[in-house]
């Protein structure tokens, strides 16, 4: 992959190049909630890849302002952070929502450590993005930031995940995402509207990557949550949060998955994390655990 590679900034200037700096030592502090080193990871399911749920909410458990709104929460400091955790792991999955709402670029903007001092490079491990997007609405184009970014080398080319045939799926669109080394991907899918996420991580573990962060939207967050809320399912191997200090009040896109009810009718006991740690990054404050099991 080709290298963004810079100069050192006039001293006292801010650079401009749009890479971030993530401090080794709060780095260091996310160690215990992130994939295992490929050389030592005794504990990696079979059946799918090491899940990392990260998302930025407010302090009303919301994610934007309203559906379709690109809402900004993060500041720089824990921004840094986001693309850190990219680097960190092999692919990075948003819904067909985000897709269309945010256009995102799926990349990491992290300095590489691995240059001398001075000179500003960005990060050789870039994460593989994932589209979940079952009825293929998405309607990528090569003024995509995605596309941009991987025909620049700047980030990866993505996996567009569909429900349908790929050969159905619109030549133009083929085109587009093929021509810079992506593809889409048919995953099976209930009554072809909906994709379970039993098929959706072993088809990410089918392609080779071994891990993945999933960073919304809020149905997707929420869907992944109702699984491990009713104990269907043990999916989730790290929660990170970032929690901004402001309400964006009613009528917002909120992270609140429906509430688990037993056999009995009566609600089941809560999720709740478990080896939880607390960092503030500038202004903002950012969550670490695992669910409690």
């Amino acid at each position: 992959m080709a290298s963004t590679v810079q100069p050192a900034e006039p001293q006292g200037a801010p650079p401009t190049d749009g890479l971030l700096h993530f401090p080794a030592s709060s780095a260091l502090k996310l160690e215990p909630h992130l994939p295992p080193v490929a050389s030592t990871d005794t504990t990696t399911r079979p059946d799918k890849p090491f899940v990392t749920l990260t998302f930025a909410t407010s302090l009303d458990s919301s994610l934007s302002l309203a559906p379709g709104v690109r809402t900004t929460l993060s500041g720089p400091q824990s921004k840094a952070m986001t693309h850190y955790l990219r680097s960190r792991h092999a692919a990075i999955l948003v819904g067909v929502g985000t897709a269309v709402a945010d256009d995102p670029g799926l990349n990491c903007k992290i300095i590489s450590p691995f240059v001398p001092e001075g000179v500003r490079e960005q990060h050789p491990s870039q994460p593989r993005p994932i589209i979940l997007d079952p009825s293929a609405r998405w309607e990528v184009n090569a003024e995509s930031k995605v596309i941009q970014l991987a025909r620049l080398g700047q980030g990866l080319a993505p996996l567009v995940f569909v429900a349908k045939e790929v050969g159905s799926v619109p030549d133009e669109r083929r085109a587009v995402v093929e021509g810079v080394g992506g593809k889409f991907v048919h995953v099976k899918s209930v009554e072809g509207e909906e994709f379970t996420w039993t098929d959706v991580l072993w088809t990410i573990k089918e392609q080779g990557l071994d891990s993945v962060m999933i960073e919304g939207g809020g149905s997707v967050i929420n869907s992944l949550l109702s699984l491990e809320q009713g104990g269907e399912q043990e999916l989730v191997d790290s929660v990170i949060v970032t929690i901004a200090p402001t309400w964006l009040g009613a009528g917002g896109v909120l992270v609140c998955p429906p509430r688990a009810v037993g056999k009995d009718g009566q609600p089941v006991p809560p999720v709740r994390l478990r080896d939880v740690s607390w960092h503030p990054l500038g202004e903002d404050v950012v969550l670490c655990g695992k669910i409690l099991r």
